[in-house]
């Protein structure tokens, strides 16, 4: 391993020899943070400042296990100032009021303090505005993690005086040297113990780890047991996939990838790929998604991209949600499945919502215009007195059931076309009739040609 630059790396602490995997293999540098190459490798902006001293306030945002708490602390150490933890979920106004006046005493004495709150977003505004000034002012430097948003989680002056460092999960290459760098470190890994992995035990665990480095050292240490406890030298894949066991894929409801998943799979239902379909389906049940959120979003799309190209596909979704409201799940994934399938192959049409669109827009530009009187419903003798219901035409009356010639719109509005037909399906068949009825009467057309 190549050996920390001056400056990029902060003093050891110490950790019990019985401390799990993951703390004890903590990068103690740059060099062996491994991953996030956009953050802080060559040319970042993190790795810059830090090899000038300098260290602005950032908010630190990435999914659970990508490093967010252990980048803080190298970056803290390389700048030699004081590391101050606080939690969002544990620590109050009080707490931070405490950490600011420590903070203003080391300033006193030169040392800068470095103040991470970890989960940041579960800070109220209150909460935040009680560490702004200290933050404008310098008093501490501010390194925030969260897994949420912060633009939709962090109040905007604090955003605005911290730079956004985004971190991935750990792709497969990342995760194998974090494997690998355990196995051979004799003092914090398993290098004292000879212990190997086999290829097919290494894919099972990068794939099982997700992205999560803390997981996959989790899932070694437990297999490394494993296979020590059967006198066996060489990790097996049966060692990784026990270690594995009933870890769920990481999906937070409330968080951006629960939006990131939904937004795929709608996404990939309107572009009609019904093995995408089945796939995103899949992750978001097997990640314990509420399986109505998914199904509203169905019945959405049923209207919204399906539309008229065919009309039994709102029908489908809404079957849906009552079959999986009634039979629950697990076995409420077949109806989910068979919804999410007949929608991706359904042909597709927005006309219906795209002509909403026109109509509201002129209905709230002339919301002042009234009900022309032919349209309004003669309730009483004096309604009637006053015109309305005067010169209305019964449908149901006239040839073929439609009033040919009728006007159902205000004089003003002339005549808008605000429903443009698609061209698939049954809307496609259907064009047919919708052209017959917007086309003029022939007894109107022969008065004109008289004129």
């Amino acid at each position: 391993m190549k050996a920390s630059q001056p400056g990029l790396s902060f003093p050891e602490e110490p950790v019990p020899a019985d401390a799990p995997l993951a703390a004890r293999m903590r990068p103690r540098s740059l060099d062996e943070f491994f991953g996030q190459e956009a953050a802080v490798g060559p040319g970042s902006m993190l790795r810059g400042s830090l090899e000038r001293g300098r260290l602005p306030s950032f908010i630190l945002w990435g999914p659970p296990g990508c490093g967010k708490t252990t980048l803080a602390r190298i970056l803290a150490g390389g700048v030699r100032a004081e590391f101050v933890t606080v939690s969002a979920v544990s620590s109050g106004v009080a707490d931070l009021r405490k950490v600011v006046a420590e903070a203003q005493g080391r300033r006193m004495g030169g040392q800068r303090t470095v103040l991470f709150i970890d989960e940041i977003h579960r800070f109220n505004k209150a909460q935040q505005d009680v560490i702004l000034p200290y933050v404008e002012d310098g008093t501490v430097t501010l390194i925030g993690a969260t897994t949420e948003n912060p633009s939709f989680e962090v109040i905007a002056p604090l955003l605005s005086r911290a730079r956004v460092v985004r971190l991935q999960q750990l792709d497969v290459a990342a995760l194998q040297k974090v494997v690998e760098a355990a196995l051979r470190d004799p003092e914090r890994g398993l290098g004292a113990r000879d212990l190997e992995i086999d290829e097919a035990a290494m894919d099972e665990l990068v794939d099982g780890a997700a992205g999560d480095g803390r997981a996959a050292l989790t899932a070694l240490d437990i297999a490394a047991d494993l296979a020590a406890a059967s006198g066996r030298p060489v990790i097996s894949k049966v060692d990784i996939a026990q270690a594995l066991q009933d870890r769920r894929p990481y999906h937070d409801r409330q968080s951006d990838y629960h939006y990131d998943i939904i937004s795929a799979f709608i996404k990939t239902l309107r572009g009609s790929d019904p093995d995408a379909a089945l796939y995103w389906l899949a992750r978001m049940l097997e990640a314990g998604e509420d399986p109505l959120f998914i199904v509203r979003r169905m019945v959405i799309l049923a209207s919204e991209d399906v539309g008229l190209a065919d009309p039994q596909a709102l029908v489908v979704a809404t079957a849906c949600q009552q079959a999986v409201h009634f039979v629950g799940m697990p076995e409420g994934f077949y109806a989910m499945a068979e919804c999410a399938v007949y929608l991706a192959i359904a042909p597709k049409s927005n006309s219906a919502g795209s002509g909403y669109g026109r109509a509201m827009a002129d209905a709230q530009r002339t919301a002042h215009l009234p009900v022309p009187m032919h349209l309004r419903n003669a309730a009483t003798g004096m309604m009637r007195q006053f015109g309305y219901g005067d010169g209305y035409r019964y449908a149901h009356a006239e040839p073929g059931h439609v009033a040919r010639g009728e006007r159902y719109l205000p004089e003003e509005l002339g005549s808008p076309q605000y429903y443009v037909p698609g061209e698939l399906g049954f809307e496609g068949r259907a064009v047919a009739r919708w052209a017959a009825l917007r086309a003029e009467p022939p007894s109107n057309a022969k008065e004109r040609d008289q004129q």
